[in-house]
């Protein structure tokens, strides 16, 4: 069975279907800089409509890279941290739009407070 929603893959061919943070910790904990250098995120669509990736910077720390064309987004950013990174990746996926997910209501509680 593959992936529901999305799935990361690192360059050397280590793939999760729809990971979890604590997944995404992991994966990008072993990244390095020799033959293990990025992990990207994506849904298992021909064209998706979004990805993240996060690579292994020479000097150190990750380059993390989130592009969703549907919302027009393309964010470049750098941590230090694997924790940072991946809590980062995961509040930015549970945003994105997934077909067949059910849709999340918000109730505005303060009105009954």
């Amino acid at each position: 069975m593959g992936a529901r929603y999305y799935g990361a893959e690192s360059e050397n061919g280590d793939r999760i279907d729809d990971p979890s943070g604590d997944a995404l910790f992991m994966m990008i904990g072993d990244l390095n800089d020799s033959d293990n250098t990025f992990v990207v995120v994506q849904p298992g669509e021909d064209d998706p409509a979004w990805f993240a990736s996060v690579a292994v910077l020479d000097e150190g720390g990750y380059e993390i890279v989130r592009r969703d064309r549907a919302r027009n987004e393309h964010e470049v950013t750098t941590a230090t941290s694997v924790d940072t990174v991946a809590r980062k990746l995961t509040v930015w996926m549970a945003a994105r739009d997934f077909p067949g997910r059910p849709v999340r209501h918000v109730t505005d509680v303060s009105h009954t407070l």
